[in-house]
């Protein structure tokens, strides 16, 4: 999907204004559908937030039936609170977390290991009973290889790290529009100068 700057900022502003919203009781921020249509389409998305460069929560929906503003905002609150594995975000970390939003292709089905291209594919497990997701910049992020990206997914899965070596797996690859608060604030600081 081909969100314009303007759309980027704002699904960025709206997810840090709903986090923001919990914790002072106001009401989130509202779009007007006129102004920013791509964010009537449903759509999937996972909200990464980062403290100090360090994972603090991500969650998110594969796809998803609402809009994709609603989805956005949604995740970005689970990602705060809800994430099994971080305790829920505390008022004074707000402004220490940067947030990252990755909108998704629909799934589709990965025919042989040599379909996955690194840094444009996500991986979407779901074999023997579990499943498990890997965005598309974790390789990058994480400087892994092919092989490496592959035990990651079966490790997240809870299944042998090696389990894709001995058969094919059962996974579906997908893409998706990456963007953050970081890379926005990098791009107005390199066009103010």
């Amino acid at each position: 999907m081909e969100l314009t700057d303007n759309e980027k900022k704002f699904l960025l502003s709206a997810a840090r204004e709903s986090i923001r919203a919990f914790f002072s009781g106001r009401k989130p921020l509202e779009v007007k559908y006129e102004d920013y249509p791509l964010l009537k389409v449903n759509a999937g998305a996972f909200v990464t937030l980062t403290k100090h460069g360090t994972l603090r929560g991500c969650i998110g929906f594969i796809q998803s039936e609402n809009f994709l503003f609603d989805t956005v905002c949604d995740a970005a609150l689970r990602a705060a609170f809800n994430d099994p594995r971080f305790y829920p975000l505390d008022e004074n970390e707000l402004d220490e977390i940067d947030i990252e939003i990755s909108v998704m292709s629909p799934p589709f089905k990965m025919n042989s290991y040599d379909d996955i291209v690194l840094g444009v594919h996500g991986l979407i497990l779901e074999d023997m009973g579990r499943r498990a997701l890997l965005l598309p910049q974790v390789p990058i992020e994480h400087k892994m290889n092919k092989e490496q990206y592959l035990s990651a997914i079966c490790e997240k899965a809870g299944l042998p790290s090696l389990l894709w070596k001995s058969r094919d797996l059962k996974m579906n690859l997908f893409t998706a529009t990456v963007f953050s608060e970081e890379e926005i604030r990098s791009h107005n600081y390199a066009s103010d100068n």
